[in-house]
This record gives structure tokens, sequence and C-alpha cells, in this order.
């Protein structure tokens, strides 16, 4: 069994105002260190009902390649460092370690060739040690804020430190609200120094790292490994890319009253910020029961309740996006059971439809029961990252993602969410995301190729996913 420290008991609760909304509270935080706000936007009883904001973390764990492997492992060993218990009948999130994992972290775990361009550098993961969390229930319309008094351990120093943090906290929440001039601070990329990009006719003012007849070219080239034998499914991305034209937290508020996601969320880890309405959900884990919720299959929306439901119910039917997505399903399924106790691993749901702002997707979601002996690295190691973002076989995907698409992904396609002082998880998957960094904001879109796909209607699925991303940048 794995060797975790005793706890130390459970974090100071502080029931809040309701007239602190995540919504208000935020713009008067978003100028602290390293905050962070995993934002259920659109609200749902069972999958996004919590909200939870933090900021000011004890701890910065940062990593590029050359740190990345004892980045990890401080961040595993955090797991036996320090154990509190959350308190029963409250949000699961009430402290721990809170950040993303970067896609390209990929090469921690496997021998994946680098890509041809990385001019942002970003770290391969950031993650903040909060000792503090604000956290809401937007089904009974509560909220509390958690210290937990860490990194102390001895009783009366710990709750202390834990009475002391809370106030300071209470009084930035009550503060006059902070205003965000800055587009972004630190040094900005002159656009000579970007990987090549092309101008988008329909959108003035964003560039792709592919012009449209190389995109279908790299589709085409992708189905050729399929039918090759090399793959069975590949996700391909365009990179789009626009000068930023505001700071961070107003594109993160502009972009959450637009394009409300129930995995979405802000994070600035300090070299930039990840501004992200994620629809999809990675992995959770509660009490050792592990969760993964895999999209694969899009629709657009028209607005016309009549026509959503044609195109929903042509989505639900068609062989091709159902394949899609229990290819996705049986590799998840083979990822789980490395770590999961035999015969736990299930699919509970198939093909499921799921409606947002602008998309219709088929989810599923698979479930299984951890081995004792899993940790942070261990599930890691089997899972990350997600296959719904690279294909099948994975290895072989991410092989021909790293030929295939120019740009390092960064953050894209890696995931962001906390790991709680309880062993409690939530990642989601960090799609529909705008990276904010140097004075550029990036936001690639991309789909899973399969035998049949076509190239042209591959092209257009992925402006398709970028209408609610665009909407906010173009502030339309």
């Amino acid at each position: 069994m794995m060797n975790r420290s005793p706890s130390v008991g459970t974090p100071l609760v502080t029931e809040l105002d309701k007239g602190f909304q995540p919504e208000l509270v935020f713009p008067r935080m978003a100028n602290l260190p390293h905050v962070l706000w995993l934002d259920s936007a659109r609200h749902d009883e069972t999958l996004a009902r919590y909200s939870f904001l933090m900021a000011d973390p004890v701890e910065v764990i940062q990593a590029g390649p050359r740190q990345m492997k004892s980045a990890l492992t401080k961040l595993s060993d955090l797991e036996k460092a320090f154990r509190l218990d959350t308190v029963a009948d409250l949000p699961p999130f009430q402290g721990g370690a809170a950040g993303y994992f970067s896609y390209d972290l990929n090469r921690a775990f496997e021998k994946v060739p680098e890509t041809t361009f990385n001019e942002f550098h970003l770290p391969l993961l950031s993650f903040g040690i909060y000792d503090w969390v604000a956290a809401w229930d937007h089904v009974e319309g509560r909220a509390w804020l958690f210290s937990t008094g860490f990194p102390d351990v001895d009783l009366e120093k710990r709750n202390a430190r834990a009475m002391a943090r809370a106030n300071e906290v209470l009084q930035l929440f009550e503060r006059e609200e902070v205003v965000h001039e800055e587009a972004q601070p630190g040094r900005i990329i002159p656009a000579n120094e970007l990987a090549p990009c092309f101008a988008c006719a329909e959108y003035p003012g964003v560039m792709s790292n592919f012009p449209k007849e190389d995109y279908l070219e790299a589709v085409r080239r992708s189905v050729e490994y399929i039918h090759a034998g090399d793959i069975f499914q590949v996700n391909l991305a365009q990179r789009l890319i626009a000068e930023a034209k505001s700071s961070s937290p107003q594109l993160y508020l502009k972009l959450r009253e637009k394009n409300p996601a129930p995995f979405a969320g802000y994070y600035d880890f300090g070299m930039g910020q990840i501004v992200s309405a994620s629809p999809e959900r990675f992995i959770s884990v509660r009490d050792r029961k592990i969760e993964s919720r895999p999209i694969k299959g899009t629709r657009r929306r028209s607005g016309r309740p009549e026509l959503d439901m044609f195109w929903g119910d042509e989505l639900i039917r068609s062989e091709k996006d159902r394949s899609e997505n229990v290819m996705i399903v049986d590799l998840l399924r083979n990822d789980l059971s490395r770590i999961c106790d035999p015969e736990s691993v299930e699919v509970t749901s198939l093909c499921g439809l799921e409606t947002y702002q602008t998309v219709q997707h088929l989810v599923s979601i698979i479930v299984g029961h951890l081995k004792d002996e899993v940790g942070i690295r261990e599930i890691l190691e089997a899972i990350f990252p997600g296959g719904s973002i690279t294909g099948a076989p994975k290895i072989r995907a991410m092989e021909i993602i790293s030929e295939l698409e120019p740009t390092a992904r960064g953050p894209y396609c890696g995931s962001l969410g906390y790991v709680g002082f309880d062993g409690s998880i939530d990642w989601n998957i960090l799609i529909r995301t705008v990276i904010a960094s140097s004075g550029w904001w990036q936001f690639p879109v991309g789909g899973g190729i399969v035998a049949d796909s076509d190239p042209l209607r591959e092209y257009e699925e992925t402006w398709h996913k970028a209408l609610g991303l665009l909407h906010a940048v173009l502030d339309e």
C-alpha cells in the first residue's frame, strides 16, 4: 500500500457571505501571484457543481525539460508529506496542489520527437501549493473559505497560521476591484520571431500555423497513415494566434460570458495565463475511484432548436463519430487497467450527447478503482496525455502529431486542475483554451482523424470549435 503520512486534521472553515460571488471576487484577486480559478461556469448538479478560487501559493513547482522529472517527484512526494482530511459534505477541494500539466510533458514518459517550432518555451508543468481555497457550491448557493495552515503540522502552529491566512484573504475579498490595464507583462515576441503564420481571411487579425491547403494535406497524410496500419485515429490541430488586446483577466470574464463551460478555468503561471472554456474532464479521483469522460464527435449549433436537434440526432447516428469515440474508450479502458484493480474498469455511458454554447459532442464515461500503490506519478505515466486529444495507438499518434503539427502545443491538450491534500484529483483537458504569453493569444483547435475523414469537413470542424473563442478574442 502507498505509504502516506497520517492526517493532521481538517482545515479551518469560514462560511462566506452570499455577496462574495466568484465573478465578483476574481477581479479583486487577479493581480495576486499565481491566481487560479477552477470555474464551473456552466453549472450542473452532478458534473459541474463547484468552483474554486485560490492565489498566493506557499510554494510553486514549475519545470522545463531539464527539471521535469524532479518536479514530478516533488509533486508526487506531497502526497506523503502532508495529508489533510476534508470536511464532510462541503466542496471536495479544500487545499493542495493545483495548476497545469503541458501536453509536451508526454516526453517525460515516452520518446516522442520535438516539434519544429517552440517560440514560447512555456513550463512543462506549473503547480502552486495552496494553503487556502475559496469554494462555491452552485447547487446550494453557498460558499466557504478553507485555510489549512500548511506547511505547519504542529496543531497549535497550524491553527494559528490557518486563522491568520483566513483573515488576510477575507480582507482581500472586501477590497475595491482592481483594474487590469496591461495586456501582457514582460518581453513581447515580435511577429517576425513567431513560427510561420498565415492570415485567416474570414477573421482579420487571426493567423494560423497552417495555410488551409496545408491543413487539408496534413489530414490526407493522417488518413494515409491509418490505411498503412500505423494508427486507427490521430488528433490533428491548427494553432490560431492573435495579438493580445486586453488583460488576461478581462479576456477570461468575456470568454465565460460568451462560452460558459463546466471545466473552465483561469491560471496565472507567471510567464503567462491559461484562459480556458473546456467542456472536457480528463479524470477525477474520489475515494480511490477514478473517472474519465472523453469527448469525440462534434456538430455545431445553429441557435435554432429544431435544427440543433436534427444535427444532434445525426451525430448520435453517425458511424464515423461513434467509431471515433469507441476507439478512444477502448484506449482509456486499456490505460486505466494498468492502474486499477482487475475487473473494476467499466464503461458506464457510451456516446451520450452533450450540448454546449456553440457545439454538441458525444461523451463517454469510463470508471475504475485505483490499486493501493498508485499515486499521482503512476496515474500520469499510465494515462497522460488524454487519448481523446492524441489518437490510438497513443505513442504512434503522438509521433505523427509531432511530425505534422509545426508548433509545440504547450498547455493546449494538457490538463488544468488540482490534487487535494486528501488525495482527491480533478483535471480537465485544456481544449477551447487561450494561452496568453509574450503579447500573444494562442488558441489551437483540432479534431480526430479516422479512415473515412473528409479533409475539408475536418478543417471546417476546427473552425466550429473555435467559434466561442473567436467571439471572445475578437470581442464580437
